[in-house]
């Protein structure tokens, strides 16, 4: 049996969330489950049909009380009243190495907050989250991950008929900026205050209760965000849809619908063909995780002064510039820190902006440079004065040349995620062959290692694949 808990939120008033059960598929099957992440959760031992009748709701556990979340949020800066879990339900929690994990379904019928919504997930947006979640993890970047994927035959409509189909993720919390945003301007500052009691109770490992816990508190998620998104800077990841109700109070990365993997670095590449603004843009990623951290302080105001607000937002500059600072000196093969680092490194994005490089490829083949090969991407004029100075400041690291090329292959990824790889996976698997989603998850759970075999997914991507547009139904 699954040793799933009932969900300590569960324990809160009815204000919270709606308690209920989900539907299942008449005819569901296993599309893919994740093994790694069975054995990290100690539930090996369980098969996948056990497993699929858990989650389809053919074996019933008793104890749980599985709910649907109320939230509101900032969508496109636009504060929406009433958002919630429109199509997923909190199932109930595990036991894990880094404390309780929640069990989640993404797909699992109606709820109160489904709105004109069918509350079904899509085969092609769950195979997008699961691959994201994986990739991501395997690039030390927090984030929510799938256990299983469940497919059907019931179809449902998108922009056209598509299959139905369901994502058991788990996540440290389901908890968002927005859930306070919704207690906030509904004015019931109790709720407010029992929420974020809640979450100092619960998630012991982040918060405390401290003479100044809620400042505290806001301290934590701030820079848990603020290091979550030099993260993705860091990897060159694109959001998409940085609403306020999708920003995890723990700073993990969740809810993902159109993101993308920047492939020549452009600063003002937008994942998400629905943002017409360029809001969510990669360059405006940690803007936006300051505004977001600011809707939530604003949020917590009937607890934290807004003096302490402006204190610890300040805070978020400095950690976001530091943890990048610090992972790009990584990525060019660093330990130490000099003065000219922030030249050098800007100096590189200059040139792969200007000439269209590569993101990924380019820090990868860098280890080149210091070996004296000629570098594909840097062959230019200003590239080639850039390489000499990058040869120079190496010569004041200590490390041998060999333990310089490890460590960069150990933070530089020869594989990630590109679009046309999900929707190749994706269309083979909407023909019920999912030989190529199991080939994408070997690749994308291994980003660091060579992979002899599959060389052809560290390719930029065929040219058919650079008009492909990704909109929030992914």
């Amino acid at each position: 049996m699954l040793p799933l808990l009932p969900h300590a939120f569960a324990e809160l008033s009815e204000d919270f969330h709606t308690r209920q059960n989900w539907e299942g598929f008449d005819n569901p099957f296993v599309v893919t489950e994740n093994s790694d992440l069975k054995n990290e959760l100690g539930i090996n031992n369980l098969g996948d049909q056990q497993l699929l009748n858990i989650f389809n709701g053919t074996e019933k556990i008793k104890s749980l009380k599985p709910l649907s979340m109320v939230y509101s949020g900032h969508q496109f800066g636009q504060y929406v009243e009433q958002l919630g879990d429109g199509r997923g339900l909190l199932l109930g929690q595990m036991s894990s190495n880094s404390g309780l994990i929640d069990i989640h379904l993404k797909g699992a019928g109606k709820t109160p907050y489904s709105r004109f919504g069918d509350g079904r997930a899509v085969l092609r947006s769950v195979i997008r989250e699961y691959l994201c979640g994986e990739a991501m993890h395997a690039l030390s970047i927090p984030t929510s991950r799938a256990l299983m994927i469940i497919g059907s035959d019931e179809m449902v409509i998108r922009e056209k008929s598509e299959s139905a189909a369901m994502l058991a993720r788990t996540a440290k919390t389901h908890i968002r900026f927005g859930s306070f945003e919704y207690f906030h301007y509904n004015n019931q500052p109790e709720n407010v205050k029992a929420l974020a009691d809640f979450c100092i109770d619960q998630y012991p490992a982040y918060f405390s209760s401290t003479p100044a816990a809620y400042e505290d508190f806001f301290r934590v998620i701030v820079e848990r965000t603020a290091s979550m998104i030099a993260r993705w800077q860091a990897c060159g990841f694109n959001h998409g849809v940085m609403n306020t109700d999708n920003m995890s109070i723990l700073g993990e990365t969740f809810d993902y619908g159109p993101y993308g993997f920047m492939e020549d670095y452009l600063p003002s590449y937008v994942c998400n063909h629905s943002d017409h603004q360029g809001r969510y843009a990669f360059k405006n990623q940690p803007y936006i995780g300051l505004w977001n951290c600011s809707a939530l302080g604003h949020a917590l105001s009937s607890l934290i002064s807004e003096e302490a607000q402006g204190e610890i937002l300040q805070t978020y500059e400095e950690i976001f510039q530091s943890t990048l600072a610090e992972l790009f000196r990584k990525k060019l093969g660093l330990e130490q820190e000099e003065s000219e680092d922030a030249a050098l490194i800007q100096g590189l994005l200059d040139i792969m902006e200007s000439e269209k490089l590569d993101y990924t490829n380019t820090f990868r083949n860098l280890t080149q440079a210091l070996t004296n090969k000629i570098t594909p991407e840097l062959d230019s004029d200003i590239a080639k004065s850039w390489i000499v100075s990058f040869q120079e400041r190496h010569t004041k690291e200590g490390l041998s040349v060999d333990k310089k090329l490890i460590s960069m292959h150990q933070v530089n990824p020869k594989f990630i995620l590109r679009n046309y790889m999900a929707q190749e996976a994706i269309d083979a698997a909407e023909d019920s062959d999912f030989s190529k989603l199991e080939t994408l998850i070997v690749v994308l759970t291994k980003p660091f290692e060579e992979l002899e075999e599959h060389q052809k997914f560290a390719n930029k991507s065929p040219a058919w694949a650079k008009d492909l547009e990704i909109s929030c139904s992914s």
